[in-house]
């Protein structure tokens, strides 16, 4: 396994970027809340750049560890409103634009993508921006495109429509912590010594690290040579997937896997492979699986000759993202975009739930940290047979199941993916909200909140559920048994870790 990250070489890396203007307009940013755009939040603010972040929920910024900086305005907007766009944008100088629409059902996000794009251009012109920058991927010319490599050229196309000139970045595989294409590379390989695979293995791609990537984006702003252009973003190294996967087990420090290419293997059949196997939900896995029958190589070196930096080996990216992977540094993962669920407007209809509630001695601090700590490796605390069980179950019908994982493992903020559920509240010290995400017939959310009666607390569990019809009524009634089992047990397991973690404490402290 790869040794921690140096955070030495990491701020030597971003301190060689050249720093923003004295006088420089704010950047305006889309996709903060996404695996490139959180990162690249940082990264601008580390420079000295004022950066204007556009989201639909501002509770998704709230626990950012940049967003109290006071070089961060974050706006809610809604990208297919033009007016209110436009609005946001005025004052601004670039704009990135780092949004996709992958996970809407169908071919859909074909349409959605090229509409929200022609918005971004109209709004972006009507509020005298400098220029746009965008990140798509390589491979997205010549016939015999895949349909999600056809949709983010169209939305080049779209971007470069407008009169504010586009800088078009083209990215391959991103090997990076927390990345999709990471995730898929380390999940197949760690779980299938044997590989039966499509006929793309053998196809070749340039994989570039995520820092390299983040370095052309920042630099760019400092280079106006770049203004008005198409750049392709690769690694050094030119590899078949199949050589991909091979320096990846052996960056795992496993046997050479034994990969077997058929034809009958679908983009289709694949995605649900890529699902069952990985955390990577299927409908994510498809238009990856679909592109990657395109070869993706950079058709010139022009990004690393205007904006010269160290590049990566395939070998230093991964043993790098399994670094911080192992020590906890992902700063952002790939689950991160998802949607931030609406009120569901409990009250009007049948809302089904399961309270209980527990005292403790035990510091508000405590119980809190305890409930920040559910999930991923750690576990739901008890029964997780039964958690494991109904993820499995999840991923068989198109959920993502308990492979996501959670980002960080002690640290939850508005956002987050904890397995199968969505961080949709925190308070700290006091309330704790997921909202489900597994395949339900109705909306679920898991809550807990803190009550301070002075020399207790009381901490009250409650899971509510808003069926979809007579099936949800019928799903409620049917897993009800198994609550009395889980919810329990959950909720003990929480106050024990609460209260041996302020014994230890205690005891750390106790004078001697």
């Amino acid at each position: 396994m790869a040794a921690p990250p140096s955070a030495d070489a990491t701020a030597s890396f971003r301190a060689a970027l050249p720093r923003a203007p004295v006088d420089a307009k704010p950047v305006f940013l889309t996709g903060a809340t996404g695996y490139i755009g959180g990162r690249l939040v940082s990264w601008l603010i580390d420079r000295g750049w004022t950066v204007r972040a556009a989201v639909r929920s501002l509770n998704k910024l709230q626990a950012r560890p940049w967003a109290a900086d006071p070089r961060l305005q974050a706006v809610e907007v809604d990208l297919a409103d033009s007016e209110q766009l436009t609005q946001a944008m005025r004052g601004c100088g670039p704009a990135y634009y780092l949004v996709h629409s992958m996970l809407v059902a169908g071919s859909a996000f074909h349409a959605q993508d090229q509409t929200l794009a022609r918005i971004f251009a109209g709004a972006a012109a009507a509020a005298g921006l400098d220029r746009v920058i965008y990140l798509g991927g390589l491979g997205e010319t010549g016939p015999g495109l895949s349909e999600h490599l056809a949709s983010r050229r169209a939305v080049e196309e779209a971007l470069a429509a407008g009169p504010v000139p586009l800088t078009a970045f083209r990215a391959g595989v991103i090997l990076g912590s927390g990345s999709a294409s990471f995730e898929i590379l380390r999940y197949l390989v760690e779980r299938l010594p044997v590989m039966v695979t499509p006929r793309w293995v053998g196809t070749e791609c340039q994989p570039i690290a995520v820092r390299n990537v983040l370095h052309a984006l920042v630099t760019c702003l400092s280079t106006p040579a770049t203004i008005g252009t198409n750049l392709d973003l690769g690694g050094p190294e030119v590899m078949s997937y199949r050589e991909l996967m091979q320096t990846t087990a052996e960056a795992l420090g496993l046997r050479r896997r034994m990969i077997i290419p058929v034809p009958v293997l679908t983009p289709r059949l694949s995605s649900w492979w890529i699902h069952l196997v990985t955390p990577i939900d299927h409908r994510l896995a498809r238009p990856l699986a679909d592109g990657l029958r395109n070869r993706v190589v950079c058709r010139d070196n022009r990004a690393i000759t205007l904006m010269p930096q160290p590049l990566l080996r395939v070998r230093e990216a991964i043993d790098l993202a399994l670094g911080r992977e192992s020590s906890g540094q992902v700063e952002t993962r790939w689950s991160d975009a998802g949607p931030m669920p609406g009120d569901p407007h409990w009250s009007g209809g049948t809302v089904l739930g399961d309270r209980r509630s527990r005292t403790t001695v035990a510091p508000a601090q405590a119980v809190f940290a305890a409930f920040c700590r559910v999930g991923g490796k750690q576990g739901w605390y008890a029964t997780d047979g039964l958690w494991r069980l109904r993820g499995w179950l999840d991923r068989l019908v198109g959920g993502p199941g308990l492979r996501r994982g959670r980002r960080d493992p002690l640290h939850l903020q508005t956002g987050d993916a904890v397995d199968f559920w969505r961080v949709t509240t925190v308070e700290t010290d006091r309330r704790l909200e997921l909202t489900a995400e597994m395949r339900l017939p109705g909306e679920a959310r898991l809550e807990w909140t803190i009550v301070d009666h002075g020399t207790h607390r009381e901490v009250v569990q409650l899971a509510r559920f808003r069926p979809l019809g007579l099936f949800g009524l019928l799903y409620w009634y049917t897993v009800a048994p198994l609550h009395v089992l889980v919810f329990p047990r959950l909720l003990a397991g929480i106050i024990r870790a609460a209260e041996d973690e302020d014994n230890l404490v205690r005891t750390i402290h106790k004078p001697t």
